[in-house]
């Protein structure tokens, strides 16, 4: 891509690209079987940009940089629905769906069957498509008028903006948000001070509806698409059909979908999915059924509100009453003081739980949750436990609404909301809670990895005021350790010569360790491999930090409102002068493409015990190899390396047909690696 390159010759290449990175964009997101490396895609995808910047003309709507957002939305124009989007009509036991069946079957002559299909707890959306091109979707809203969202949808991974084939289409679906990044979602929203979102489903449609589309393209959204319209006009005749010629365009469709012939399959469908619902990376409530041949569902047809050939079958809700038995206070390193109810244990969902999050004090006043109030408990997405409400004809007499802390409950300053946040703060710095939150942070693995330095060890290096800050840990002498509560000569020596060898780490695990608003591992390691000093950080701009990749204005903004604090000005020169390095010194983006090794772009697990590396280790040398390592099995796993007492996800790997590899065969790639 010389300085000789002209117009024409750039357009040729940008098609190319295009044409390939949508076929790799199709292969990872909507058939869930990537079949190439990350490094490659992120090669190719620069490329493209780097085109399109220097040759703005060449940019077309489909291209897979339009998907990025960056347009602020005035706000979202109403749409007339040239068909209505009917709702389905809903029922909550087998022999409601036999009757179902019977009424069908009545008014029908001939014989058909059913396609099962799972009701995926989404928002519901149109795509329209002219000649093969996404121009335009919508929301349900009433079933008549909808909200255009097509800006925000175009940032959807999973939805083509252009087709295999260049037809003119309506299709229908859902969008979800996968129950993993409902999970990381709410995590973030509650360490911010931000109300959570009470199920994946209202995340996704929080998420379709921001006027800043940047902030829909980071939400991991996803869909499945499940209705075509008219498709009498282009020769289809089931539902079945329609499925899998909307797969061969290239849109999203469920994998679980069956045809079924006669009721006992029916009743197998319902107990298999309702077995299986926990383990989906999706939310689902029950099941669709849906008369298979169009012939019957025109001799039918619809209600007001409801088609007559298909309903929903709703899964009942998994819910256990238990009674909560306190109300605590909790104080995290961010400041944030969360109230949790503290339960009698039930079994939900697979797992023993007696805690909840009450998330903040207007969640609580909501709910109207107190001591001794028995509730109902279910876990929102299938992952957090959550109440669902007071059994209030079982409240105590002489109940009283749970009193909100005015003061922090272990240092007694004055509780505060920032911003307009739902959270309570507390805002003291020497508060003891966020110091040692903060210094149990520092020390976890995936920050400064100093093995032994748990919540248990720094409450007495605390407590016996041996350290104040994190700088304080260099400081700590053997005589110190020993005097600890159960600390030998062995393990006092063991934490020295971890806290020792932390100081040469690369320096994005120190600054990942600080503890920043908004600053995970990723954002740390992707800050320090441009500005390679802290202390380049440091005296860097919010315009400056804010163009990285990935980034935007809130992170640089937190960034720089962070280190202008004179405070962390002097513990940063206080970890200078004990010697903590501020220098990044791993593997460079550029130096990473050049070296592609066996590991490069594949998304690997952990699992089992390793004998002769830790599992930190690992981690760390696959990242810095170009791996990406997760914590569970799907079928985007390329590999799971297995050490000894490996368990579930041996299993799943080996069932979803991933490839595995022992520790010795890890080793010995490594060293061909190395």
């Amino acid at each position: 891509m010389g300085n000789l390159l002209t117009e024409q010759a750039a357009q040729k290449r940008a098609q190319e690209l295009r044409k390939q990175l949508n076929e790799w964009s199709y292969q990872y997101y909507v058939m869930d079987r990537p079949t190439v490396e990350d490094i490659a895609y992120d090669k190719s995808y620069r490329e493209l940009v780097k085109l399109e910047k220097k040759f703005p003309k060449i940019i077309v709507s489909d291209s897979p940089t339009q998907r990025v957002g960056g347009r602020v939305l005035d706000g979202f124009d109403k749409l007339n629905h040239e068909l209505p989007m009917l709702s389905l009509g809903d029922v909550f036991s087998k022999q409601e769906l036999l009757d179902f069946d019977k009424r069908l079957r009545k008014v029908v002559a001939e014989d058909f069957a059913y396609n099962c299909e799972l009701k995926i707890d989404g928002l519901a959306i149109s795509l329209v498509y002219k000649n093969g091109l996404f121009v335009q979707g919508s929301t349900r809203g009433n079933g008549v008028i909808g909200e255009d969202i097509t800006e925000n949808l175009k940032t959807v991974k999973a939805i083509p903006l252009k087709l295999t084939e260049p037809v003119s289409i309506e299709v229908r679906g859902e969008c979800y948000m996968p129950k993993r990044a409902f999970a990381k979602l709410n995590a973030q929203r509650e360490a911010e001070g931000k109300p959570v979102f009470a199920n994946p489903r209202n995340a996704a449609a929080g998420s379709l509806r921001q006027l800043d589309t940047k902030i829909t393209a980071r939400r991991h959204l996803s869909t499945f698409i499940y209705y075509l319209m008219e498709p009498e006009k282009l020769g289809i005749e089931k539902q079945s059909e329609a499925l899998q010629k909307m797969s061969e365009w290239g849109f999203r469709i469920n994998p679980e979908s069956r045809v079924t012939a006669a009721a006992t399959e029916i009743d197998a469908y319902i107990d298999e999915y309702q077995a299986k619902r926990i383990a989906l990376p999706y939310d689902i409530d029950g099941i669709v059924l849906k008369a298979d041949p169009f012939s019957v569902q025109q001799i039918v047809g619809n209600t007001v509100k409801v088609p007559r050939w298909a309903i929903a079958y709703k899964f009942p809700p998994d819910e256990q009453e238990t009674i909560v038995r306190q109300i605590e206070w909790t104080v995290g390193r961010t400041g944030i003081v969360t109230p949790t109810a503290v339960m009698d244990p039930v079994t939900l969902a697979g797992s023993v739980v007696a805690r909840a999050s009450l998330h903040n004090p207007a969640y609580l006043k909501q709910k109207d949750i107190r001591l001794l109030d028995r509730v109902r408990l279910h876990k929102a997405g299938d992952i957090i436990p959550e109440i669902s409400n007071v059994v209030l004809d079982k409240r105590p007499s002489d109940s009283r609404p749970s009193s909100i802390p005015e003061e922090c409950p272990i240092c007694g300053a004055e509780l505060v909301h920032l911003n307009d946040e739902v959270a309570l703060r507390c805002i003291n710095p020497k508060c003891p809670a966020l110091i040692k939150e903060s210094l149990t942070h520092f020390g976890s693995r995936n920050a400064m990895d100093i093995s032994g330095l748990g919540p248990k060890v720094v409450e007495q290096l605390f407590n016996q005021k041996l350290v104040t800050d994190i700088a304080d840990l260099y400081r700590l002498k053997f005589e110190d350790l020993i005097k600890l509560d159960k600390f030998k000569e062995k393990a006092a020596n063991n934490l020295l010569t971890a806290i020792d060898k932390s100081r040469h780490n690369s320096v994005e695990r120190l600054l990942f360790g600080l503890g920043i608003r908004h600053v995970g591992a990723k954002v740390a390691r992707l800050l320090m491999q441009h500005f390679h000093d802290l202390r380049n950080l440091m005296t860097a701009d919010t315009a400056k930090i804010a163009a990285l990749d990935s980034l935007g204005d809130i992170i640089a903004d937190s960034i720089v409102t962070y280190f202008a604090n004179a405070e962390v000005q002097e513990l940063i020169a206080e970890l200078a002068a004990v010697d903590v390095n501020l220098l990044y010194k791993g593997v460079e983006p550029a130096e990473l493409a050049a070296t592609e090794n066996y590991f490069t772009g594949k998304k690997i697990v952990l699992t089992g015990t390793l004998e002769q590396l830790k599992r930190s280790e690992a981690k760390k040398w696959l990242e810095e190899h170009g791996a990406d390592v997760t914590g569970s099995v799907s079928q985007k796993t390329d590999l799971l390396i297995a050490g000894q007492s490996a368990g579930s996800k041996l299993a799943k790997a080996q069932k979803l047909e991933v490839k595995v590899i022992n520790e010795a065969e890890f080793i010995e790639q490594m060293e061909e690696t190395k």
